[in-house]
């Protein structure tokens, strides 16, 4: 979508949302992509805020706190934020987008007061990594009621592969949680008789809110295996286990550890191979003063320009097409600089996928290196 496209949409809706109407919500995904991004980020989000402030609209839910698929809707700026001296710039002006913003204010020449006035902005919104990122925090969960037959519930459980079930008799009001503990405790320590209900069997839950953060949660769903979030609407949103914890840190911890293996990979198809001179001619111009002992001592981008340079090359005895090979590590390279950034969103499918078949490529590359 073009700049003028994005803006003739944002000035649509509001529009709309001036003279009542309703706006028709859309996915975080497909909101972000009006602004040429796939994945949000600091500077993404930061011009998405900006460009929504200059049309006077804010999203609900904040579009940086939901999974990338959740729907969020429009709203009309409520909080007086007006400056007296805004830019003559209308919102039909508005050309940023994430890749050629520049945070930085300017004052207008001569104007030293207002040049040291103008503070610079471009840190995360929400810099905390909150629940309602979890893609699970926004599922309703399967729940039942305490009246419930106990024969249901343990039905539901085995059909969904679930531990526990929330015990709600509406969308906010949570009893307790049944679990395949309880089940056990009720029919083995407490009742005299087979209980038939749910209510009998239920034990208190645990809950939190859903901008609670992530690492303050950990403790309480390891303890528990799961806990409900609760909306700001008050309404039970979703449930977080220790699975999906587990998926969740899968996720964002692989792609440094596929990076990690690579670049070992790629350091040891170099070590041995220079000296400690040759080394440091490879360093980036204007970083003079770092001191090259051993190859660990290099940056990913220095280990291209080594291989980059024939002479290097040719020391390297690598066995295969040289143009190649630095093409597939330049994109390891951004890839690695996304990385290092967090990018809170992970990594595309496309990514993943070429950093684990560059891992099976760089062993075969092993393999035929140290063959006879």
């Amino acid at each position: 979508m073009s700049r003028e496209e994005r803006n003739k949409r944002l000035k649509a809706i509001k529009e709309s949302l001036d003279t009542g109407w309703e706006v028709t919500g859309v996915s975080v995904r497909d909101f972000i992509s009006w602004f040429g991004a796939e994945r949000r980020g600091n500077m993404v989000s930061y011009v998405i805020r900006k460009v929504l402030k200059e049309f006077e609209l804010e999203t609900f839910p904040d579009f940086d706190t939901v999974p990338l698929d959740a729907k969020i809707s429009f709203k009309l700026i409520t909080s007086p934020d007006q400056d007296n001296d805004q830019s003559e710039e209308t919102p039909d002006e508005t050309s940023e987008s994430f890749d050629d913003i520049n945070p930085e204010a300017t004052a207008s020449d001569g104007d030293i007061e207002t040049a040291q006035a103008l503070l610079v902005t471009g840190a995360l919104h929400e810099p905390a990594f909150r629940l309602s990122r979890l893609v699970s925090a926004h599922n309703k969960p399967v729940c039942v009621k305490p009246d419930s037959s106990l024969k249901e519930a343990v039905t539901l459980m085995l059909r969904h592969d679930f531990s526990q079930l929330p015990v709600m008799t509406n969308e906010r009001d949570v009893k307790g949680i049944v679990s395949w503990e309880s089940i056990g405790t009720a029919l083995f320590f407490e009742s005299e008789k087979s209980p038939m209900y749910v209510r009998e069997c239920m034990v208190s839950h645990n809950e939190m809110p859903a901008a609670s953060s992530i690492f303050i949660a950990i403790p309480h769903i390891v303890q528990h295996s799961y806990i409900l979030v609760r909306d700001l609407d008050k309404t039970i949103s979703g449930i977080i286990t220790t699975a999906d914890l587990s998926l969740q840190f899968k996720q964002l911890s692989e792609p440094f550890l596929l990076l990690a293996e690579i670049e070992n990979h790629v350091r040891a198809l170099i070590d041995g191979k220079f000296t400690q001179h040759e080394l440091a001619q490879f360093k980036a111009p204007g970083d003079d003063e770092r001191l090259i002992e051993t190859v660990a001592d290099l940056t990913f981008g220095e280990y291209i320009r080594i291989f980059e340079n024939p002479i290097s090359w040719a020391k390297t005895k690598l066995q295969i097409d040289r143009a190649t090979f630095i093409s597939e590590l330049e994109k390891i390279r951004v890839i690695r600089n996304d990385v290092m950034h967090f990018d809170p969103d992970g990594m595309t499918p496309e990514k993943h996928e070429l950093l684990t078949k560059f891992v099976h490529f760089i062993h075969a590359i092993k393999k035929l290196h140290s063959s006879p």
